[in-house]
């Protein structure tokens, strides 16, 4: 295999930051982490509310903040699921292409280039439905 250029690499680096920053937010120990330090905002800030407006304000913030942790934990979940039964079907096809097995684990630009390998070969399919 031909080595990779800077900008393969650089893609190639930020996609498995983005992997890994996706486990550790969807990780139930990083809410865990973001519950205990929200409850010590509150808690440090509680006497210095002049007014509920404020107060109510940060509550909703600190919400915001958690749902964020409690979403992401879901669609982890789901996507992972997803991608479960996807490989099992395209394992079980015959006329599958296994390549598609791994397809999470490639890059934005590697995703592009199957993405058109795919149109072309529909492209080709339906001119020889036609004729």
């Amino acid at each position: 295999m031909a080595e990779k250029k800077l900008p393969q690499r650089i893609e190639t680096w930020f996609e498995n930051m983005v992997g890994a920053a996706l486990k550790l937010y969807g990780h139930p120990f990083t809410f865990v982490a973001a519950f205990i330090l929200v409850i010590f905002f509150i808690v440090q800030g509680a006497h210095h509310y002049t007014n509920f407006r404020d107060l109510f304000r940060d509550i909703i913030l600190c919400i915001s903040f958690l749902s964020f942790f409690i979403i992401q934990r879901a669609v982890n979940k789901s996507t992972t699921a997803i991608n479960i039964k996807m490989n099992e079907l395209i394992a079980t096809h015959d006329k599958a292409n296994n390549e598609l097995l791994t397809i999470e684990e490639k890059t934005g630009t590697e995703l592009e280039e199957l993405a058109d390998k795919h149109k072309k070969t529909a492209a080709n399919q339906n001119e020889n439905d036609v004729s």
